[in-house]
């Protein structure tokens, strides 16, 4: 009885260290013991009563708390909970955002204005990581959706590692090749007819060999796809490669 006083008394963030130290039953005790805190988050967030027996959004709200016990700083300033409203808030706005499930939720900002964490530190560094996280997730979505793209001109991601050019004076020539080609409608068009490089009609605007342009076809394809689509993110490794021919 004495020990599970003294366990009571003692700070949530010395817990916490315990916790990150290999203390599972401890773990379980303190997310036991938190469940009402993590439905209160949520459902500031969800702007309606959370049943954590049913409602998927808990579940994520908990996992999110157990993700702030092992990713807690101590000497960053924050108190522990101020710290874990935070991510669980976060984790929930993610988790609704992507299943649009409804579309009126309290904004990053506000979540951080609510809280008025101690130390401004923090909330940049917490802002910060957000915003490279949501940047991160759009990159997969772009090459998830630049690989499907490869599929319909029997190309793959892995493929492109091993026949992309070595060096980058050769790289540079083959994206101002495929930029050439993608500003010309009507080999665009051949491209998207068939599948494939026009070889003949590309030589006559391009300074390559025929030998370099069918030895870098797949790379210019891949790089034709990049131009011609919607992907913010692979473009912007393209731009550097680009400036001169733009210029």
């Amino acid at each position: 009885m004495m020990m599970t006083r003294q366990l009571a008394d003692t700070p949530i963030e010395e817990k916490i260290e315990e916790i990150q130290e290999g203390n599972i039953v401890l773990q379980n005790e303190l997310l036991q013991t938190y469940k009402p805190f993590i439905a209160k988050c949520v459902s500031e967030v969800c702007k309606r009563y959370i049943d954590p027996k049913k409602d998927d959004e808990f579940s994520v709200g908990l996992m999110a708390f157990n993700d702030a016990i092992f990713s807690y700083e101590r000497d960053k300033g924050s108190s522990f909970l101020s710290f874990a409203k935070l991510v669980v808030k976060r984790k929930v706005i993610d988790y609704i955002r992507y299943h649009q499930k409804r579309p009126h939720l309290l904004s990053l900002d506000e979540i951080y204005e609510e809280e008025q964490m101690e130390n401004p530190l923090v909330i940049a560094a917490a802002k910060e990581k957000y915003q490279i996280e949501i940047e991160n997730n759009k990159r997969r979505e772009e090459i998830a959706l630049f690989k499907e793209k490869l599929k319909t001109y029997r190309l793959t991601l892995e493929e492109l590692t091993d026949v992309s050019p070595k060096h980058r004076d050769a790289r540079e020539s083959a994206v101002q090749v495929a930029y050439i080609l993608y500003q010309d409608s009507q080999l665009s068009e051949y491209v998207y007819r068939k599948k494939k490089l026009p070889i003949k009609k590309l030589l006559m605007k391009v300074g390559v060999s025929k030998k370099t342009l069918e030895r870098n076809r797949k790379f210019i394809i891949a790089i034709f796809i990049v131009l011609s689509s919607e992907y913010a993110y692979l473009k912007d490794y393209l731009k550097d490669y680009l400036k001169d021919v733009k210029e």
